[in-house]
């Protein structure tokens, strides 16, 4: 496969609490190419979110590494860190921690704002991801003045901004209505077909993950193949 988006080399996590250890995974090892869908399924509790903060380089293996763009990220400072995250990879997390103090258009502007891109080419470029999630008419709303699915799909416009090579979705759809989280993974499939972009998904909802290119299933610190 040439030039994946994210590589997982025999990463490993573990958790320790004094003379209490806890082993989360071993060896897991995963590539994922540019325009996949992943979808990783597991009980509670199986690693799946410490997975992905893992793959997000949000949080450091005990064991193994992780490449994005083919940058090992546990050889780079935190700051380039920061800038290859932001630079590509977005994030959606069940509970969308959006801004409520910011309208829906400054809370989608801001991983540009980090980058130090000029305000007149974010707030176009923010305009334009919005009307593409179906949000044009909500643009000036507060977070507070809008539904849970239309904070969901603030949060994924919020994460495709950037135009990013892979955007790690935690639950996206948990805490909406079957029918909302319905509309949610199709709009992000949707993207995913427009953008090419790479999507790595976490969810209980098997329905849902069977509409993605790879099912995977992590448990008793395993990552396996799902079958169809």
């Amino acid at each position: 496969m040439s030039n994946p988006v994210i590589q997982c080399h025999n990463l490993g996590k573990t958790y320790r609490d004094g003379d209490l250890c806890v082993n989360v995974f071993d060896n897991i090892n995963l590539i994922v190419a540019p325009a996949e869908t992943v979808a990783i399924i597991g009980a509670s509790g199986a690693g799946k979110s410490t997975l992905l903060q893992l793959m997000g380089g949000l949080d450091n293996p005990s064991s193994g590494f992780v490449t994005i763009k083919n940058q090992k990220i546990a050889s780079i400072s935190e700051r380039e860190r920061c800038e290859l995250r932001n630079r590509h990879l977005g994030f959606i997390y069940q509970f969308h921690h959006l801004l409520p103090e910011f309208n829906a258009l400054e809370n989608v502007c801001m991983p540009l704002m980090i980058a130090g891109m000029p305000k007149k080419i974010i707030k176009i470029k923010a305009e334009i991801i919005l009307e593409k999630v179906g949000l044009a008419n909500r643009m000036t709303h507060r977070i507070g003045e809008l539904s849970g699915g239309e904070r969901q799909r603030i949060a994924i416009a919020r994460a495709l901004i950037n135009q990013p090579a892979c955007v790690l979705a935690d639950e996206p759809t948990g805490n909406l209505d079957h029918n909302t989280a319905d509309i949610i993974f199709e709009l992000m499939l949707q993207l995913n077909r427009e953008h090419q972009t790479s999507f790595v998904i976490v969810t209980h909802n098997e329905a849902l993950a069977r509409r993605c290119d790879r099912v995977l299933v992590l448990g008793n610190g395993v990552l396996t193949p799902k079958f169809i």
